[in-house]
């Protein structure tokens, strides 16, 4: 899976392959058994018998297998939520919601329309990001050992705006509050990168692959361009 070219200043994120979904296994080999039976002019004595199967490619230098659908059910890649997932989605919310935070304070203080619509954007894009987040954590619910019986320093988290830097935001107006917003944003997107890059290389869920590579293409997108606006 190539990622977006990071930002400048940024470690560019490497990442597994993306993994395909049971249902895209079965469909993709769906298709390759109906090209084996052309080019053969017959099919296995599985499909003759009327049965379903699932031709799976064997690597390179090896025969094709033929599996029912229950088999490779069975063989399909185990994305099972491990503790970076979990992390990741935990803190991600909490990352989110100050940057709700930050962007509320936009319409009321900011002087130039650029920054209101930047603001804008950010909330109607991370809004439903942590409703999604939320209904993954719903049914995924962390192990006790992952969080160990104690609450989360969210300030600790990469980006995210101190307690004096948000009380500075919010007594700021006009192109005061411009500057300072472009700039804590920008090294709160900064930051939600290097968490997502994190989560894609320790993660094993799909589910949080996909959320944390939408991240990355989105606030990369929105980090030059308020690099563009400062």
């Amino acid at each position: 899976m190539d990622m977006a070219k990071a930002p400048s200043g940024l470690m560019a994120l490497s990442v597994r392959p993306r993994r395909f979904t049971g249902a895209a296994a079965i469909a993709i080999a769906g298709i390759l058994l109906a090209l084996t039976g052309c080019e053969s002019g017959g099919a296995t004595d599985a499909a003759r018998d009327g049965r379903p199967v699932v031709i799976a490619p064997g690597r390179p230098g090896e025969a094709a297998r033929t599996l029912t659908p229950e088999q490779a059910a069975k063989e399909k890649p185990d994305d099972s939520p491990n503790a970076a997932d979990h992390a990741y989605v935990q803190n991600m919310i909490e990352h989110h919601r100050q940057a709700l935070t930050m962007s509320a304070l936009a319409p009321q203080r900011a002087s130039a329309d650029g920054v209101r619509r930047l603001a804008e954007r950010i909330t109607a894009a991370q809004q439903p990001e942590i409703g999604a987040m939320e209904k993954w954590r719903a049914l995924h619910p962390a192990p006790p050992a992952a969080s160990g019986g104690h609450p989360h320093d969210h300030s600790t988290m990469p980006g995210m705006a101190t307690e004096q830097q948000l009380e500075e935001l919010t007594a700021a107006t006009g192109a005061d509050f411009d500057r300072l917003f472009l700039r804590l944003m920008t090294t709160h997107h900064e930051g939600a990168l290097k968490m997502a890059g994190e989560a894609l290389a320790d993660g094993n869920n799909v589910a949080v692959e996909e959320m944390a590579t939408e991240v990355v293409a989105v606030q990369t997108a929105e980090i030059n361009r308020m690099r563009a606006m400062g």
